[in-house]
């Protein structure tokens, strides 16, 4: 089995992947959590990785910016190999001042600007959340692991460059706790597929306190979500 963006062979992927932005996240991954590691997937350099963790058989891969990438690759996890849950992990800047550079969210809900739901053919405005059980598992896991997550709504930005200033106040105004580019069309397909997905995100940015983190900080040490995803994997 292989698709035009994804050269693995059937049952390469474990039933949980974990899926970050970045390729080069996902080689963190393998390299420093995984045990007897086999690279799956290098198509684009998208790199996708199946391995164990204390055990268990665990997938990582590369889902690329953005909601049109992140689409191309949850729904081939999906449809075609097999993939019963994707846990995004990802960065995110915030739009709550209760949120400090490093500090992890469990995206319950994904609200968007992008018009990734109108394929659906709706009568109406679908809101995007996350599996529940996997949430509860992950929010556990975070305690168990002395983490304190915070878990609320979030936003699915199509744009990263707004040409409209200081918009995100707007949906900081709704309780959206942060920004990112990709949960939202994960959750709609894994919802379409009758599959499983949670976004977890690390603040890297905050547009209220204007701090960022490094490109290396943002690849390599956001470790905290990292764990809690392969700790909530099954």
């Amino acid at each position: 089995m292989s698709t035009p963006h994804n050269e693995a062979k059937e049952n390469a992927f474990a039933k949980t992947v974990l899926m970050p932005g970045d390729p080069l996240r996902a080689k963190f991954i393998a390299e420093n959590y995984l045990e007897d590691v086999v690279q799956v997937n290098g198509v684009r350099n998208m790199f996708g990785y199946t391995g164990t963790y204390k055990g268990k058989r665990v997938s990582v891969m590369g889902s690329g910016m953005g909601i049109p990438s992140i689409g191309i690759y949850a729904h081939e996890l999906y449809a075609f190999y097999g993939v019963e849950t994707i846990i995004r992990i990802g960065s995110c800047g915030a739009y709550s001042e209760d949120l400090n550079l490093f500090d992890v969210i469990l995206a319950e809900g994904a609200s968007t600007n992008s018009n990734w739901a109108h394929q659906y053919n709706l009568p109406g405005t679908y809101s995007a959340i996350a599996d529940f059980k996997t949430l509860l598992k992950a929010y556990e896991v975070s305690k168990k692991l002395g983490i304190d997550a915070k878990v609320g709504n979030i936003l699915s930005s199509d744009t990263f460059y707004n040409d409209t200033v200081d918009v995100w106040k707007k949906w900081a105004k709704m309780g959206i706790l942060a920004v990112e580019m990709e949960s939202y069309a994960l959750y709609s397909i894994a919802a379409s597929l009758n599959k499983k997905a949670l976004c977890i995100l690390t603040v890297s940015d905050s547009l209220c306190k204007k701090e960022e983190t490094t490109a290396e900080e943002r690849q390599k040490s956001f470790s905290k979500m990292m764990e809690i995803a392969l700790e909530t994997a099954e």
